[in-house]
């Protein structure tokens, strides 16, 4: 592929540049001590802002904060994604976890009007799109890796999932005429309504698995 061909080409000449190496280096480190005392923050439970909930930063932080366990999952994740970064071995790891997380907060921070802090972490998103850019070699099966061969057939080939599913609509039409639930007048339509869902549903899932490719990644020339 001309595109691959050109990729790889261009990530072997920047990766051999040695000031980019070092460069890189920092770059980890940096977003390493940058997440790492918000993350302690949230896993010990501490609020992360004094300001009050007049403000529009306060008010978020204050009510993310009352999550209780999403709160430390979340500085666990921060925390998780730093230490990643800080071995070259899992760096890429580190990287692909840190983007949407730091992207996230670099979102929120514009949209709150976190004032000074949209900067920071929007060059911090943009060190992590860096960072996972660099391990491009290390990540391009995500884009350019094919499978051997393609998924097994099912016996009547694209009818089999649409079918399958669309009966289905009759038992959960059923099930909810016994329960009523939504209060419907008309649950004979309801059912034909879920009918038509799951063949739908069904007729995509045919389309996936038709096109779906499975086994051990291909051997390029």
């Amino acid at each position: 592929m001309a595109l691959e061909t050109t990729l790889d080409k261009l990530h072997e000449r920047i990766t051999a540049v040695k000031h980019l190496q070092a460069l890189t280096a920092v770059t980890r480190i940096l977003l390493f001590a940058g997440f790492t005392p918000p993350s302690i923050t949230k896993i010990l439970n501490q609020p992360f802002t004094v300001l009050p909930d007049s403000h529009p930063v306060g008010h978020y932080f204050n009510a993310l904060y009352q999550t209780g366990f999403y709160y430390q999952f979340i500085g666990w994740a921060q925390l998780t994604a730093a230490i990643l970064l800080l071995f070259p071995r899992t760096a890429h790891l580190g990287a692909l976890m840190f983007l949407p997380i730091i992207a996230n907060i670099a979102v929120l921070t514009i949209s709150v009007g976190f004032k000074g802090t949209w900067l920071i972490t929007l060059l911090m998103t943009l060190a992590a799109t860096y960072l996972v850019a660099w391990d491009y070699d290390r990540l391009k099966p995500i884009l350019f890796g094919t499978r051997s061969y393609p998924a097994k057939p099912f016996r009547f080939g694209n009818l089999a999932f649409p079918v399958f599913f669309g009966l289905g609509g009759i038992p959960v039409g059923l099930i909810w005429w016994l329960m009523k639930l939504g209060n419907f007048t008309n649950y004979l339509k309801v059912t034909a309504i879920l009918i038509v869902i799951g063949a739908l549903f069904g007729a995509l899932v045919a389309i996936h698995h038709r096109y779906m490719r499975v086994g051990a990644l291909a051997e390029r020339n």
